[in-house]
């Protein structure tokens, strides 16, 4: 079985899809859709971070970075995980990581990114779930000013709702999804 089908049945099988053509669930945007896509719960379980992983590794195989994050909390699994099956792969990727906050800390450094940046840094941005691009493009505009360039982003799932990749390409961010919405509707019945 192909990758993109082992991840589309895990996002079944972990019940981290969900689909309602009546009453739909609210996005962070405010916007009503007929389906939910909790990447969190998918997440959870080992064996579909391998599959993400893996996938994502072959995704960015022909793009040079040097350090991968995106917006707490949804890009934190997502990056340590890239990041790890980049160590363990051959060819090996040294992938560093960082987090960018919703807000800077109060205390401390005060910081809107954490982690292992220098500037300069090639980046890659990782989010979950692609609707309208907002948290992506937050995280890049965080990551530019704190000097990375970033040209490239990578989500599990392109909603391919409200226009999101538009806006990134708008931004000359390319879009690199592991999934589409369809994906996973051409899976419903299959799993």
């Amino acid at each position: 079985m192909a990758l993109q089908e082992q991840l589309a049945n895990a996002f079944h099988d972990t019940q981290s899809f969900k689909w309602d053509r009546e009453k739909g669930f609210k996005l962070a945007s405010g916007e009503i859709s007929p389906f939910y896509v909790d990447c969190r719960a998918l997440l959870a379980h080992p064996e579909a971070r391998r599959v993400v992983a893996e996938l994502a590794y072959e995704a960015v195989a022909g793009i040079q970075f040097d350090c991968l994050g995106g917006l707490e909390l949804g890009a934190i699994p997502i990056a340590i995980t890239i990041s790890d099956f980049g160590c363990a792969a051959s060819p090996q990727r040294l992938w560093r990581t960082f987090v960018v906050r919703k807000h800077a800390k109060d205390h401390g450094l005060g910081r809107l990114i954490e982690g292992s940046i220098r500037p300069g840094d090639r980046a890659l941005i990782v989010d979950d779930v692609l609707t309208s691009g907002g948290s992506l493009l937050k995280a890049v505009g965080v990551a530019r000013e704190a000097g990375l360039r970033v040209e490239h982003a990578l989500v599990i799932v392109d909603r391919q709702e409200q226009n999101g990749n538009a806006r990134l390409e708008k931004e000359g961010i390319h879009l690199m999804s592991l999934l589409t919405i369809h994906d996973l509707m051409r899976t419903l019945n299959h799993s």
